[in-house]
């Protein structure tokens, strides 16, 4: 992120607007708007702009811009057509520790004015960073069609009760739950405030506080996180995130898929990787046990899909073992995701009939693989976390009947910008794995050999 965005104060703050005309008129009605003291340098006023001059809204300072103007003035706006007069008003800016925006010219920036959806109290800002601000304005519009009008009626109404609620309730993750309940799940709540009645949305907001109880006990939502593709996380993983205090995640987590957990919610990394544990599965089990005690939702995110490879089943016969709530949200598991981006079909009339998802690390005392069944024809094997084993992968299906010109794919980083896809037949697989980037699946099968054709996802 280049940008931190912030949304300032200026009511009766001094701000400088330098410029007259049409341009510099938007940026008045805006600036006045918010409360700030306007002070206009300008050759000349727009007749609206001399309006609110004689109004005493604004001040006027003359035609001739100097330095000494920005002394007292909280920040300054650049708005003329003078390319020249905008930058010497910047660095004088610059110089003098102010903020300043030149319109239109986002190398003599320092602050970005974003496009607004204002629903007062509750504003919602978009800006590209001055890199696209005609994008910027349509997203604006797409959001504004999805804010209702009376978002802003109830943003007051909480405020008016914000502090009876603190005082109310004290844990904040309490508090949190309240609010949560009151404005996603409270039909009839919803209903007043839509229909314009404030007088009964606030007689039940003050019945639902006094007959509220704190929760003793919270929850474990497991979330499939998907294989790297933020844009594959499901509504409901969204929501989870959102909504937890704690999120316990795994190092197959995507840094997109991250930055889209609540900002100020807890991240504990419990990431394993073959051969470096960071955290052992026991430590992970007893976390989850313990926050959701202490009455916190946490959310298990887990790379893919929790019951395919993800420990969760293991992990849910932990919480029933200590009575605690749990919810699942499955997710993309990479054998359908990784394929789908490398234009790998896991099935074809002509070619797969079957598909096999089987893991290249199973427990040191479980049952070995049955090569008998995995060394079939025309079916596709896909293997997770199978790189370290292709060797042995290799040498077992062919011994079990599969040819050793079987086509085959690693695929590595699926879904995300840095995917990479190598292909190959299967008496070269451990070649092609030998230095695969990981996370990295494995496909084996017929089906390999249209991904020349159906290949869509160029990175």
């Amino acid at each position: 992120m280049s940008d931190y965005p912030l949304f300032a104060k200026l009511s009766g703050r001094p701000v400088l607007l330098v410029g007259g005309g049409h341009v510099a008129e938007r940026k008045a009605e805006a600036l006045l708007k918010a409360g700030a003291r306007l002070q206009v340098v300008a050759q000349q006023l727009s007749p609206q702009m001399a309006g609110w001059q004689q109004q005493g809204r604004l001040e006027y300072l003359g035609g001739e811009f100097q330095a000494g103007q920005l002394a007292k003035v909280f920040l300054a706006v650049a708005a003329t057509d003078d390319a020249e007069l905008n930058r010497r008003v910047f660095q004088a800016a610059e110089a003098a520790g102010k903020f300043c925006n030149s319109v239109d010219d986002l190398d003599n920036c320092s602050f970005i004015v974003p496009a607004v959806i204002d629903r007062h109290p509750l504003k919602i800002a978009v800006s590209s960073s001055g890199s696209a601000p005609v994008l910027a304005r349509l997203w604006r519009q797409k959001i504004e069609t999805l804010l209702p009008q009376h978002t802003g009626r109830t943003a007051a109404l909480a405020g008016r009760w914000r502090a009876a609620v603190k005082q109310k309730i004290k844990s904040l993750t309490e508090r949190r739950k309240f609010w949560e309940q009151l404005f996603h799940h409270d039909q009839t709540f919803e209903h007043y405030m839509a229909s314009g009645n404030e007088a009964a949305a606030e007689a039940l907001l003050q019945q639902r506080l006094e007959s509220h109880h704190n929760q003793a006990q919270g929850e474990v939502v497991l979330v499939g996180a998907g294989p790297g593709d933020a844009g594959l996380l499901t509504l409901n993983a969204l929501q989870a995130m959102q909504a937890a205090d704690v999120v316990l995640y795994d190092a197959l987590v995507s840094p997109e898929i991250l930055d889209l957990v609540r900002r100020d919610a807890e991240k504990v990394s419990v990431g394993k990787r073959a051969g470096a544990h960071q955290v052992q599965q026991g430590e992970t089990n007893r976390l989850l046990v313990e926050y959701a005690r202490k009455g916190k939702r946490v959310v298990r995110l887990k790379g893919g899909d929790p019951f395919v490879f993800g420990r969760g089943g293991e992990e849910c016969q932990v919480l029933v073992k200590a009575g605690i709530p749990f919810r699942i949200v499955p997710g993309v598991t990479a054998g359908l995701g990784a394929t789908a981006y490398a234009g790998i079909p896991l099935t074809h009339r002509d070619y797969a009939q079957t598909a096999l998802f089987v893991t290249g690390h199973c427990r040191p005392d479980g049952d070995k693989l049955r090569w008998q069944t995995l060394a079939r024809g025309n079916q596709t094997l896909v293997v997770y976390m199978g790189t370290i084993k292709a060797e042995e992968i290799s040498r077992e299906l062919i011994a079990h009947g599969r040819a050793a010109d079987t086509p085959v794919a690693v695929i590595s980083q699926g879904t995300q910008p840095g995917q990479s896809v190598r292909t190959g037949i299967l008496q070269d697989l451990a070649a092609l794995a030998a230095d695969a980037p990981s996370p990295a699946l494995i496909v084996i099968g017929e089906v390999v050999k249209l991904r020349d054709e159906l290949q869509w996802f160029r990175v």
